[in-house]
């Protein structure tokens, strides 16, 4: 590779008319992968969103009305000395995302289908029912929250491997408060008392939802993009999503002869596996940034705190759901304490310090 020799800056923005580095190699080398070869993710990914920094001689040539450029750094408190380093984990692009929601969507619809022909809904619990009516149905505005959080902040990441990452997160939000909306639609064709508004009216005014309600729009509220992605991923996720999906809806429904509900939840459990070690990975790099590093991590130790408490405070309104099953199979405090426990782990794994306020 060619030694750039000192040269006055050149203006023109004409093929040709500087020489960048690697000009004259026959490689293809315009970024550095990860591995040793570069993945088809990131030949679909890096660099799909330009950056004038990189390659270009002008800044750009778009702005909006008061000057912001088309992206800018300034859009997140946080800071990195190279935001292109970072790699989703699990290497996601629009092909194979598309290929995976197509799965998941057909799963659903096969194991409901299923259900449906050998009468398994009809021999639910009615008290059961009840829980699916009212609470199953008003969390489903929670995963739409959000998926419009996380779908309002993709369009600010500096970066195209970042921007997916959070996207795809949406996506698999929107998709699976869907899969509820369209689920409760379903299994209310063999229970014709079922009440598809009650869902809608327990999220805006029983007492139980209100404080997931603050939370969720507290995030929705945020106006750095990051504190979102952060927000729902290692502070609303662990501490109140996943005990819901998992502490409770997983763990009691098979004890109310319903099979089908735990199959229709469980994607939404694998996508948060997914975002999760994406989200992870990010913070984890800007935590750990040479230049960065220090700042940062008091950044999400601030954010930790904010969305800690409501999260903790919602968390805690949601007990009394653990109490109306007929057949009680979870502890809530027991299912309060791992998902506490786990999002002190992420937060250990970030690197950030995990506030005490939120154990009590």
């Amino acid at each position: 590779m060619s030694t750039l020799t000192e040269q006055s800056p050149v203006k023109s923005g004409a093929a040709g008319a500087a020489q960048f580095s690697g000009w004259d190699s026959r490689k293809y080398n315009y970024f550095e992968p990860k591995g040793r070869k570069a993945s088809h993710y990131e030949d679909m990914t890096v660099d799909v969103q330009p950056d004038p920094n990189r390659y270009l001689l002008q800044d750009w040539i778009l702005a909006f009305a008061d000057g912001t450029p088309t992206y800018s750094k300034t859009w997140t408190a946080a800071k990195s000395s190279d935001w292109h380093q970072f790699r989703a984990v699990d290497e996601e692009w629009e092909r194979t995302h598309y290929q995976r929601q197509s799965t998941i969507v057909g799963m659903i619809t096969g194991a409901i289908q299923n259900a449906r022909r050998s009468g398994a809904v009809k021999r639910f619990d009615k008290t059961w029912i009840k829980v699916l009516e009212q609470h199953l149905g008003a969390y489903k505005h929670a995963e739409f929250g959000l998926g419009t959080a996380t779908m309002h902040a993709q369009r600010y990441g500096y970066t195209q491997m970042i921007n997916s990452a959070i996207l795809t997160n949406a996506s698999y939000k929107l998709r699976f408060a869907q899969d509820l909306t369209l689920y409760l639609g379903e299994i209310a064709l063999d229970l014709p008392n079922l009440d598809l508004d009650a869902g809608k009216q327990h999220w805006l005014t029983d007492p139980i939802w209100q404080d997931t309600r603050r939370a969720i729009e507290t995030i929705g509220g945020a106006t750095d993009f990051l504190e979102k992605y952060f927000a729902v991923n290692v502070v609303f996720e662990p501490l109140v999503a996943d005990l819901f999906r998992s502490g409770f809806i997983m763990q009691v429904a098979a004890s109310q002869n319903d099979f089908l509900t735990p199959t229709v939840v469980s994607a939404a459990e694998g996508d948060y596996e997914r975002n999760l070690a994406n989200a992870v990975e990010l913070f984890h790099m800007l935590a750990n940034d040479p230049q960065h590093g220090e700042p940062n991590r008091k950044l999400f130790g601030e954010w930790l705190e904010k969305h800690g408490a409501l999260a903790s405070a919602a968390a805690k309104q949601l007990q009394s759901i653990w109490s109306i099953p007929h057949v009680k199979t979870a502890h809530f405090n027991d299912c309060l304490n791992s998902s506490i426990e786990r999002a002190e782990m992420i937060a250990r794994e970030i690197g950030v310090h995990f506030p005490s306020s939120i154990r009590a």
